[in-house]
């Protein structure tokens, strides 16, 4: 049985004068973009013209929505939000990303939070309900990509939304399923080879490989690979020729 499965990549964060990331290049290989809304990388010029390059890809599209951090890349844990004001920041994102996409005729599928937003809300049920609230006031029909074995994913289900679970293929695990924190070692996968090994792991073989040693069930519907790290476009390449040749059609997890 062929299985499917989508590639995703965070990109558009691109801002001013700077420039991360060879997002045209990217666009090529993968099937869905999550794109910077501005608040952790991105501005409007980058977001309409990312938008446009993953249209004429045939690429889907999201809003990819983080703590107002440009100093720290959406990477620094931020506390003491009142949860209304950073709901409204969050729909704020959502709905830039919405009306951009409409603009260009590219309907936007999906939602996915960024960096130590995503990691607080995924052990953390009332940051996980304030994010699911966010996109779904926007609106439900929109998908919500999230870790499995987290509290968003949980929260994402009880309220409705489609939820696509989503597996990283240069992060490696914890017992409990969460990402390894990235000032541990080996939070990052650096080899491409253990990358595929773990990669084909999960996506064949249904389950993910923990750092200590356990072996936990996943189905996943979408795959993270990162468009900022050196090397990046070649990785994602060799990586997605190595799912073909095993059995694996890379499909958007949703369309326009």
């Amino acid at each position: 049985m062929t299985r499917k499965l989508d590639l995703n990549c965070d990109m558009g964060e691109s801002f001013g004068a700077y420039t991360i990331g060879d997002d045209a290049a990217m666009l090529k290989l993968v099937s869905t973009a999550n794109i910077a809304c501005g608040f952790h990388a991105g501005d409007p010029v980058v977001m309409r013209r990312t938008i446009r390059m993953a249209r004429e890809n045939g690429v889907s599209v999201g809003a990819h929505p983080s703590f107002a951090d440009l100093y720290g890349f959406g990477r620094r844990r931020i506390s003491g939000e009142k949860p209304e004001d950073l709901e409204a920041q969050l729909i704020y994102q959502i709905v830039a990303m919405q009306g951009m996409c409409a603009l260009e005729g590219h309907p936007m599928t999906h939602v996915k939070t960024h960096g130590a937003l995503g990691n607080m809300a995924a052990v953390d049920p009332d940051l996980a309900a304030l994010c699911v609230r966010a996109v779904k006031a926007v609106n439900p029909a929109l998908v919500y990509v999230s870790l499995p074995y987290s509290e968003t994913f949980k929260a994402a289900e009880k309220a409705g939304l489609r939820v696509a679970c989503e597996v990283y293929a240069d992060r490696s695990y914890t017992d409990a399923g969460e990402l390894t924190p990235r000032g541990q070692p080996g939070a990052v996968i650096h080899d491409p080879r253990q990358s595929l090994d773990q990669v084909l792991e999960m996506v064949v073989g249904g389950h993910i490989p923990t750092t200590g040693g356990k072996r936990l069930p996943v189905e996943p519907a979408t795959l993270c690979v990162h468009g900022d790290t050196p090397g990046a476009v070649e990785i994602v390449r060799t990586l997605r020729a190595a799912l073909v040749l095993n059995g694996v059609q890379i499909a958007p997890f949703a369309k326009p």
